[in-house]
């Protein structure tokens, strides 16, 4: 061809070396031009390929495959190797500037089977965290290791191809550099054994709830990677925490809670201390009349009753011997209460106790585990059962702790 175009230009009237530069630039502008023109249909070829075929099959591997650009990246590797096999051949010996253009042409060859390797990888990751048993693992921590690994190899090679040294000599000064490179590297190497821990003893998933108070994080863990975990929060905010924080800081995971056969509710109602007093007998038989309390009352009065008469005690007062409280009977209620209700778990701790009397009262907790652990349904559950203690309350003349201000008197 280079022959053809110098015979043309000296037809057109050139000098012999005029016609020999004319010639060679209207042979590279050709081969540039042609170079660019098999990028074009190799890249659209290509593509085109892996279109019909993701349109035909039922997977989406292949449509992510283009999503990723894998296809088109792909395309460019054609010109690359015709370069690659032309320059040699059209030129009549390797000048240092041919040199140095067949070896960055090799590097950048190198490049695009990198991101052709790249997209191959971020395509494996979506595929894999759409398998059930793999959709709460860490997989994108995993191919971004690998994907660190390629980078550190292909740079030392591409490196080796601009310099045209050998990559053993970047390996030991890489060593010698070591030191440096840990302390640039050092939330990646922390990020990348953390995720080894967090995979291997299981203790965080996509998908679980956590609770980081030194963080502000309170929600779904999202995505979880080499240097960070993402948590979106209930306020639809995201937290971005360090990976290796999950490994050295304190946090709560509320996957056992999900787990489990029910959801914890464990809240208080204060009694005013000065409410609660011992019963007369008339008011334990109007009690008696309260559904849930009557055989507890009709089994407790005989054994009360008898004790009392075997010690010949005093009932002038009620003081002496024993007797009902109000607030006992209380107790009782409520636990009677929630063994009857058919949204808590009675398979699990159902309980309602005493604890000790603070300034604000004497607490009433209520400890029992909700079947519906859906937080919507969770917390209306929760609300009608406490509704419902608040209403009772006032039955066994008891008073509930409300702070009283300037204002509300």
């Amino acid at each position: 061809m280079i022959e053809y175009l110098i015979d043309f230009f000296k037809n057109q009237g050139f000098a012999p070396q005029q016609a020999l530069y004319l010639g060679k630039i209207s042979a590279v502008l050709v081969m540039f031009l042609f170079t660019l023109l098999l990028a074009l249909i190799s890249k659209t070829i290509i593509t085109s390929i892996f279109r019909r075929i993701a349109a035909k099959t039922a997977s989406d591997f292949d449509d992510i495959l283009i999503a990723k650009k894998v296809p088109q990246l792909t395309g460019y590797l054609l010109p690359l190797f015709f370069l690659l096999w032309i320059i040699p051949s059209f030129f009549n010996e390797l000048t240092p500037l041919v040199q140095n253009l067949i070896n960055t042409l090799e590097a950048f060859t190198g490049l695009i089977f990198i991101l052709v390797l790249r997209g191959l990888l971020r395509t494996l990751n979506v595929v894999l965290t759409r398998v059930p048993i793999l959709k709460d693992k860490p997989i994108e921590s995993y191919t971004q290791v690998v994907m660190i690994f390629i980078w550190f190899i292909g740079a030392i090679l591409i490196l080796s191809l601009l310099t045209g040294k050998s990559a053993t000599t970047f390996l030991t000064t890489l060593g010698a550099l070591s030191a440096v490179l840990i302390l640039i590297f050092k939330e990646t190497i922390l990020g990348f054994v953390a995720s080894i821990q967090i995979s291997v003893n299981d203790t965080i998933r996509i998908g679980d709830w956590i609770t980081m108070r030194n963080m502000d994080a309170d929600g779904d863990v999202i995505a979880i990677n080499l240097s960070s975990v993402r948590v979106q929060n209930f306020d639809k905010t995201i937290t971005t925490i360090p990976t290796h924080k999950l490994i050295t800081d304190a946090y709560v995971n509320w996957r056992g809670m999900s787990e489990a056969d029910g959801r914890r509710l464990k809240r208080q109602l204060l009694v005013k201390a000065s409410s609660i007093r011992f019963l007369e007998e008339e008011t334990v038989n109007k009690l008696a009349k309260v559904e849930r309390l009557k055989g507890f009352i009709d089994e407790r009065d005989i054994e009360i009753k008898t004790q009392n008469k075997s010690k010949n005690v005093d009932k002038s007062l009620l003081i002496n011997g024993r007797n009902f409280t109000n607030i006992g009977l209380f107790r009782n209620y409520i636990q009677e209460y929630l063994e009857e209700h058919p949204q808590i778990n009675q398979n699990m701790t159902v309980m309602c106790r005493q604890l000790a009397p603070t300034s604000q009262g004497v607490p009433l907790e209520i400890y029992a585990f909700i079947s519906d652990k859906t937080w919507v349904n969770y917390e209306g559950i929760a609300s009608d059962i406490f509704d419902h203690l608040l209403a009772a309350a006032p039955y066994f003349n008891l008073e509930l702790y409300e702070l009283h201000t300037a204002s509300s008197k």
